[in-house]
């Protein structure tokens, strides 16, 4: 089988760690040039269209990685942004993601993805940056929006998982991490969803 060419290689050296084949095509990577570097174990396919260099630094999050290639405007959110905080011990089965409502719900069927949509105006609040690998950096909602949107989303069979959250969160950050509940609360509209849960951990 033939090997990849200099040329190959370096334009793979130009590109991310992780990479989709838009971003391949414009550095003058085709479809068949992937094939022969895959085929040469130089990357690896970890979601449709969505490229790994097998130089990459190693990584828990792979799968982030890969889902948020592919959702560019997403967030992680739910009990995967939870996980991240390590705000809970399980690990997501599924990536879970939100989108502004009314724009594009990405399906992605691998790695498994649940996708939410958020209201539009507070779609953007509280947004971090979480490093899944080094130089690797995918958008995340803070831990204060995480235990929020966790307690008002989460319904009946969620509230275990988010009062866990809470409480792990509360002994953590303390009371200036009660405060950017509260401001967390107000702003997503859901003072009264937490209030009694968090005066239940504090006494």
């Amino acid at each position: 089988m033939a090997e990849p060419t200099d040329r190959l290689m370096q334009r793979l050296a130009r590109l991310p760690a992780t990479f989709t084949s838009r971003q391949a095509r414009a550095g003058g990577l085709l479809s068949r040039d992937l094939a022969l570097l895959a085929a040469a174990d130089e990357i690896e396919e970890i979601s449709r269209g969505v490229h790994r260099r097998a130089d990459a630094a190693p990584t828990a999050h792979i799968d982030l990685l890969a889902v948020c290639a592919r959702a560019p405007h997403a967030v992680v959110c739910g009990e995967s942004a939870l996980a991240l905080h390590e705000l809970i011990d399980d690990i997501p089965y599924e990536v879970h993601i939100a989108v502004p409502r009314g724009t594009h719900r990405p399906a992605i069927s691998y790695p498994p993805t649940r996708t939410s949509q958020y209201a539009s105006d507070t779609f953007g609040y509280a947004v971090d940056r979480f490093e899944a690998a080094p130089g690797e950096d995918i958008p995340v909602y803070s831990p204060a929006r995480s235990v929020v949107d966790a307690m008002r989303l989460g319904g009946t069979a969620g509230r275990p998982l988010a009062l866990g959250a809470l409480n792990r969160y509360v002994r953590r950050y303390g009371q200036g991490g009660v405060a950017d509940l509260q401001d967390a609360a107000r702003t997503l509209g859901a003072l009264s969803a937490i209030r009694q849960a968090v005066e239940a951990v504090l006494a």
